[in-house]
């Protein structure tokens, strides 16, 4: 018998008993959407991170405070960054044409009856420029609005339309935690990001937000830009320098602080964006495993049932690997049948979700073939002891089986 007449076969079998056929497909299916799923979610955020990342461009460096350790254990970061340590960077490191001190913080913000909780920046003016932003009306924050700790801040289109709808709002006061600032710019569009919307965003002189909104004495990072992309490891260096200074580390102490530079965030991030794609590829990879354990026990129940048919095809000189070979088709026909809907599902399914939910969703030929080289694989593992369990039957024996 020859291949297409054993899936010819495979075909009328399946037909035979189309519910539980259906739940079979089904079984390999749902474990080849998920694959699919889960690996273009995964695809997705990591390339939309590094998207983001990228966008600072490639000459950026951020600088965190180091953690705090108890007993070896990290217990938090250190409040070891100062708004004078920028002061100090832009004095002694002639690599870096800008920097700016940063403390991020979530906190209410209120007009008149509406309030939202939202980001709020407190920087200097270097921060515009080293995260490529642009202001769309009115101004950002100046040198004079940080030494003087002005009460003005800058806020960004999704906090302007959440307070104030379609109205112009620069010139007038919100409150940041109780304490009345004014509108003197509003940021131009940037568009939604995975984690955080730099759209909804409000930035205040690092000083006011320090002293006034907060009260706190550091801050928690330092933004900086290199002049040249070529001098990323001097630039490096001169902060290290610059900052072990003004910490006053001795020879031996170790870092309080932590630099990154944009490359080294690009391929941290593309570790942590693989190592999550592979996570959830091997989690949904249960499911498939699951639809294979179906498959064998389908099989095994059809051989059951089909004994007295196969002692007829041996009889008539059917050979034991005609069986095998049959039942075997049997199962990956499943498997593919399976396979094929998950993948065309897989598809479909994270278009929608990238359309709805705005998510970048990345499906790799890499993740098709393997799912679809998986299903297949599944099939003849799942289906070989069965398929062996049928061609070893006695025909004699199996031709007085009712």
């Amino acid at each position: 018998m020859n291949i297409w007449s054993n899936i010819w076969v495979a075909l009328q079998s399946l037909t035979t008993n189309k519910l539980r056929s259906a739940l079979t497909v089904l079984g390999i299916t749902i474990g080849v959407l998920s694959v699919i799923l889960c690996t273009a979610v995964g695809n997705g955020v990591r390339q939309q991170i590094l998207g983001q990342v990228q966008a600072l461009g490639s000459n950026s460096i951020i600088v965190f405070p180091g953690q705090q350790k108890r007993g070896g254990v990290a217990i938090g970061t250190k409040p070891s960054m100062k708004p004078k340590d920028a002061a100090a960077i832009r004095k002694e490191c002639s690599s870096i044409v800008a920097v700016s001190a940063t403390l991020q913080r979530p906190a209410q913000i209120k007009f008149g009856n509406k309030n939202s909780t939202t980001n709020i920046i407190c920087t200097e003016p270097d921060y515009l420029v080293i995260q490529n932003f642009r202001v769309e009306s009115g101004r950002f924050l100046t040198e004079r609005d940080v030494s003087s700790m002005r009460k003005v801040c800058v806020i960004g289109k999704t906090t302007a339309q959440d307070l104030f709808g379609n109205d112009v709002p620069l010139g007038k006061m919100i409150r940041i935690q109780g304490v009345a600032f004014r509108i003197i710019g509003i940021m131009a569009l940037k568009g939604s990001a995975m984690f955080g919307n730099p759209d909804d965003q409000v930035y205040i002189p690092v000083t006011a937000g320090m002293k006034l909104v907060f009260g706190v004495d550091y801050v928690t990072q330092l933004n900086a830009q290199v002049g040249e992309v070529t001098k990323n490891d001097q630039a490096k260096q001169e902060l290290e320098k610059t900052l072990r200074k003004m910490h006053r580390l001795k020879d031996g102490d170790e870092d309080d602080f932590t630099i990154l530079s944009q490359a080294e965030l690009l391929r941290s991030v593309n570790v942590i964006g693989t190592a999550l794609t592979l996570l959830l590829a091997g989690i949904a990879s249960i499911s498939l495993v699951v639809g294979g354990i179906g498959i064998m026990n389908i099989m095994i129940v059809s051989v059951t049932e089909r004994t007295r048919e196969i002692g007829i095809r041996k009889a008539v000189g059917a050979r034991n690997r005609d069986i095998l070979f049959q039942f075997l088709i049997e199962s990956m026909t499943v498997t593919l049948l399976g396979g094929t809907i998950g993948i065309l599902a897989g598809l479909g399914i994270s278009n929608l979700i990238a359309s709805l939910l705005g998510w970048s969703s990345i499906v790799s030929p890499f993740w098709i073939v393997a799912s679809f080289a998986s299903s297949t694989a599944i099939g003849v593992f799942f289906g070989i002891y069965p398929a062996y369990q049928a061609s070893q039957l006695d025909p004699i024996e199996a031709l007085r089986y009712q």
